[in-house]
């Protein structure tokens, strides 16, 4: 899959997971459509998109066996990676600890995982 294609796939993903997850009506910002996603974080999804393939790769396919946990932390911390690149001091809430994140940012980490494994496996 092309990077463009994924990193589509992880925004996408995202924007299902807030819809699902997000107590409430959730901020604009946070289920922007891809065509008005700025190009730091097309850049970022591409890249995090990246390393769940590789992941699913390593593995030999069988990341299905990570727990949703498992594989919300490692969404967030490829996340956090990402933002400590593209900004010098990032917002807080682009870089906290997946203990500190809301459980419906946990939960769509979970969901971007899945979303990309279910393409890749």
């Amino acid at each position: 899959m092309p990077q463009t294609e994924g990193a589509r796939l992880f925004r996408e993903s995202w924007t299902a997971g807030v819809r699902r997850h997000f107590p409430g009506e959730p901020k604009a910002g946070y289920v922007t459509p891809w065509d008005a996603t700025p190009q730091w974080e097309r850049a970022a999804a591409g890249a995090v998109h990246a390393q769940v393939r590789q992941s699913v790769e390593l593995s030999g396919g069988r990341t299905w066996r990570l727990s949703r946990e498992q594989k919300r932390r490692f969404v967030t911390a490829c996340w956090t990676a990402r933002m400590f690149r593209h900004f010098e001091g990032p917002e807080p809430g682009y870089v906290a600890d997946w203990a500190d994140l809301p459980t419906w940012q946990q939960e769509t980490g979970a969901d971007i995982f899945e979303a990309n494994e279910e393409v890749l496996g």
